[in-house]
Order: structure tokens, then C-alpha cells, then sequence
């Protein structure tokens, strides 16, 4: 039940692959470089090997994170992590957190289940962090629902994958 890598690190591409849809100018780019104050010849010149990369190491540790919160399953390991002889094959413990998981290890695992739990991380995570930042920043509304819109659109596809395959 431990997150599969695999899926893990595809997860962590889908806001790379999803940021080069969502922000390109004939979707919501225009909106969001007028709201940033950016333009085209302003977004030259930057490092992009470093932004990427950043941005994947980023992702990588949001899809830790997320899988985690929209698989259910995670926690029965988190309620046996601490007992005695947790890890060793066939122990008790063992033999017991195996004996839920054959019971429940199938249940709320479908891209649907967690898709929904990724939009619900968005809206109550995602979003207050992002309007208070705005807010401070003297941010537009436009300029923070672009910005949580597409993390709500990452989260939903990221929790799906990985609730779905993971």
C-alpha cells in the first residue's frame, strides 16, 4: 500500500504537463500574464532549466503528499506504524493490518473517488492560502482564481491517478 513510485512521479507531472495547457495564451495565459503584469518579452531571458526543475521537485513532493490524503488505505498503515514488529512479514501486526487491507484495500479506490478529494484539497487548502497571499499583495480576484483554478485542475487529476493506480 506504500505509494507506489511509479505512480508517484507521474502525478508529479501532471502540473508541468497541465501548466503548458492551462497558461498558454489561448487559454488562460493572456489572463494571467495581464494580471501579473508580465509579457511576453518579460518572460524571456529566465532560467528555465532551474524553474522546471524546481517545479518538478515541488510536484513530486505535492504528489507525496497528496497521495496520502485522497488514499484512504495510507492510514491504516499510519495506525500500525508504531506497533511493535510493524514491517516484519508475518508478525502479528503484520498479519493483521494485512487481514484490514484484504478487507478494505479495494474500497474509495477509484480516479472519481480521488479526483474529489483533490478538488476539496484545493478549495479549503489551496485557496486560503492563495487569497491571503493575494490579498496582502494587493492581488486581483481574477489574478488568485486563475492561479487556484489550475491547482484545483492539478490536485483533482493527480489525486484521481494516484487513488485510481496507486
Amino acid at each position: 500500500m506504500f505509494p507506489h513510485v511509479g505512480i508517484v512521479a507521474l502525478a508529479a507531472l501532471v502540473p508541468i504537463i497541465l501548466g503548458f495547457i492551462y497558461y498558454h495564451p489561448k487559454v488562460m495565459g493572456k489572463i494571467w500574464m495581464k494580471e501579473t503584469g508580465l509579457t511576453e518579452e518579460s518572460l524571456k531571458g529566465a532560467n528555465m532549466a532551474l524553474i522546471f526543475g524546481i517545479s518538478l521537485l515541488m510536484s513530486f513532493m505535492l504528489a507525496i503528499i497528496l497521495f496520502a490524503l485522497t488514499v484512504h488505505q495510507t492510514d491504516l498503515y499510519s495506525l500500525f506504524a508504531g506497533e511493535k514488529n510493524f514491517g516484519v512479514e508475518h508478525s502479528s501486526t503484520m498479519n493483521e493490518l494485512n487481514h484490514l487491507m484484504d478487507l478494505y484495500g479495494d474500497r474509495f479506490r477509484t480516479f472519481k473517488h480521488g479526483a474529489f478529494h483533490g478538488v476539496i484539497i484545493g478549495i479549503f487548502l489551496v485557496l486560503p492560502v492563495f487569497m491571503t497571499n493575494s490579498l496582502f499583495e494587493r492581488k486581483s480576484f481574477k489574478y488568485t482564481f486563475v492561479n487556484v483554478g489550475y491547482w484545483i485542475l492539478c490536485f483533482a487529476i493527480m489525486g484521481g491517478i494516484m487513488c485510481q493506480w496507486g
